[in-house]
């Protein structure tokens, strides 16, 4: 996602870390080619055009840029997402501008069927392993599943999720991890577009009246867009997703501490292993190598 980056310093800045770390830590193999899809307005595009000149000048990699425009990729979306947006936008209804948010869930349908497997990537990331190492992930996945993701970091869905717990108290949804359902983050997502476009079940759960099925039943209301949606789903059909581990997504943002979940807040923070990509959510810093 690359829009209104003319406009922000911070997001050039981030911009600069993520591709500057993608690069100085990639190697693939002869003949592959890394293809980077970037999702803008013409006035980000000059300008990532004008940026990328620089930061993949050191790349030993053969690569290939791609921009989409946003207009006509929100156009695509948004019948097939409009009615899951007033369950998972931040304002109140569905705002057109809104859909791109939404990505994710309906890039099996708007993206060529010769496009297979796509990673979707936050701005906000910095590499420290090598990016071809998590197009590995995808041949781990089980059967059945149809997206690659991490989880939580924060007890971010232990709040949304509050009047379900409250009802069912011994629910695992909203606990943390390992025992617990803490949801999903979307800053790090590997879309398998083949296995979305041929599941039906996938497939059956973006019809509207499923969608307001679910969030009825799990009295779901979020502000997050696809990671709402696809943490919801996985509530109900874990099957559909693969569990990357959280070193691929090491979230750094510490919100949920200082708004009244200090005391549980380190069960879902707590990420043991190696860690391969920081995620500077929330404007968090990102160490230094």
């Amino acid at each position: 996602m690359f829009t209104k980056v003319d406009k922000s310093r911070s997001l050039q800045d981030k911009f600069r870390v993520a591709m500057l770390s993608m690069v100085k830590h990639g190697h693939f193999l002869e003949g592959e080619v890394l293809v980077l899809h970037f999702v803008s307005d013409q006035a980000s595009q000059e300008l990532g055009e004008r940026m990328l000149q620089e930061f993949l000048l050191d790349a030993t990699f053969k690569y290939e840029v791609l921009f989409h425009d946003v207009v006509a990729l929100t156009q695509k979306l948004f019948p097939i997402v409009e009615a899951m947006q007033k369950h998972f936008s931040a304002g109140s209804g569905a705002y057109y501008s809104d859909a791109i948010f939404f990505l994710s869930v309906a890039m099996h349908q708007i993206m060529p069927e010769s496009l297979t497997r796509i990673v979707q990537l936050d701005l906000d990331l910095k590499y420290r392993t090598n990016i071809r190492d998590l197009f590995q992930e995808f041949d781990r996945f089980p059967p059945g599943a149809v997206i690659g993701i991490a989880r939580e970091m924060q007890p971010v869905y232990r709040h949304t999720f509050w009047q379900y717990r409250k009802e069912n108290p011994r629910t695992r949804v909203g606990e943390p991890h390992p025992d617990g359902l803490p949801g999903f983050n979307s800053g790090v997502m590997l879309l398998d577009l083949g296995a979305m476009r041929a599941s039906a079940l996938y497939n059956q759960l973006l019809k509207p009246s499923n969608v307001a099925k679910l969030a009825d039943q799990y009295r779901f209301r979020g502000h997050l867009g696809d990671q709402d949606f696809f943490t919801m789903i996985g509530m109900e059909h874990p099957e559909l997703f693969y569990s990357l581990a959280c070193g691929w997504n090491r979230q750094l943002c510490t919100w949920w501490r200082d708004h009244g979940y200090g005391d549980v807040f380190q069960l879902y923070y707590r990420c043991d292993g190696p860690v391969y990509i920081y995620h500077g959510n929330c404007n968090s810093p990102i160490p230094d190598d």
